[in-house]
């Protein structure tokens, strides 16, 4: 079959398509929404992605660390952060306990509620409580422990609600409508910035991290929250900080390691390894998946334990 002139149909190569490939047949709505799709994500995702993909979120410190002079230059293309780690001394640790996150006392206001903060603060210590079990034993914060890890929020970015809710809106409808969904909007994003240390019995810090990442349109789904971004980004946070107690070295960009059973497990919402880890309740699982793809807010799936206060010194 040859090629309309009029209406650009494709050669017919297969006889299955004969009763769509006719002389003269314009394309289908379907196929021009779809081309119309195609066409959209081609051409917004290199803008979005260079222009306005992500939140400016500058890192920022609060004076809690144990020292700052053992931290190296700031890293990171998505996440920004200072480093140390001392790899030997953390080869012989076998027992972690985890302080409670705070918030510093310059983030506070940054949050309106406390059962906010508590969304963010158990999100966080949760990912490193189920992440450092793969090595250590977790143990309680009343108890010794050859390492101690706290966690101070040192700065929050808060997520436009409203932003969020029409971004929300406009990713289910054009993911209906076409074969792909346009990205994010790039309005309202928030951000996260936190330092962490780890500490042995004797007081000496053994690694460090302070870090920032602002929200990205590509990969941090809208939620109808303002801690909606914080609460997402603070489990990025914590898997960089426990991998670097794990390894023994500085995270590198992109981990193509596969989790392990019990990460699996805890991810989607059962027991984990150390009962402790329970402190910072379950992980919301594949409710908590489905929830965030409609932009829920986190509250509506992860239950946070009410006994977790989140006000720093």
């Amino acid at each position: 079959m040859t090629r309309s002139a009029a209406h650009g149909c494709e050669p017919c190569l297969k006889p299955a398509y004969a009763t769509r490939c006719k002389l003269n047949q314009p394309p289908s709505l379907l196929d021009s929404a779809k081309a119309l799709g195609l066409r959209l994500l081609y051409f917004s995702l290199p803008l979005t992605l260079t222009a306005a993909g992500c939140a400016s979120m500058p890192s920022k410190t609060a004076g809690t660390l144990a020292t700052y002079n053992n931290l190296g230059e700031q890293k990171g293309m998505l996440s920004k952060s200072r480093n140390y780690v001392d790899g030997n001394a953390l080869a012989s640790v076998k027992t972690v306990r985890i302080v409670p996150t705070t918030f510093a006392q310059s983030a506070l206001p940054r949050v309106k509620t406390e059962q906010d903060r508590a969304l963010v603060a158990n999100a966080l210590d949760r990912e490193v409580c189920v992440a450092l079990s793969d090595k250590f034993q977790i143990v309680s914060p009343r108890e010794l422990a050859d390492l101690t890890v706290r966690t101070v929020v040192t700065d929050v970015l808060p997520t436009d609600k409203a932003a969020a809710g029409v971004s929300t809106a406009v990713t289910l409808g054009t993911g209906a409508a076409l074969p792909v969904s346009i990205p994010r909007l790039p309005l309202g994003l928030g951000g996260l910035a936190v330092e962490a240390e780890a500490i042995d019995r004797n007081g000496v810090q053994r690694a460090a991290m302070i870090w920032a990442r602002g929200a990205n349109s590509i990969m941090d789904n809208p939620r109808v929250s303002e801690v909606g971004d914080a609460y997402g980004l603070a489990t990025k946070f914590g898997n960089e900080f426990s991998r670097m107690l794990v390894t023994g070295k500085e995270p590198e960009a992109l981990d193509i390691t596969l989790p392990s059973g019990q990460r699996v497990q805890s991810w989607l919402g059962g027991a984990p390894k150390y009962p402790t880890c329970d402190n910072f309740g379950r992980a919301p699982g594949l409710a908590g998946v489905v929830a965030g793809k409609f932009g829920a807010p986190p509250e509506w799936t992860d239950k946070t334990p009410e006994a977790h206060q989140t006000i720093g010194p």
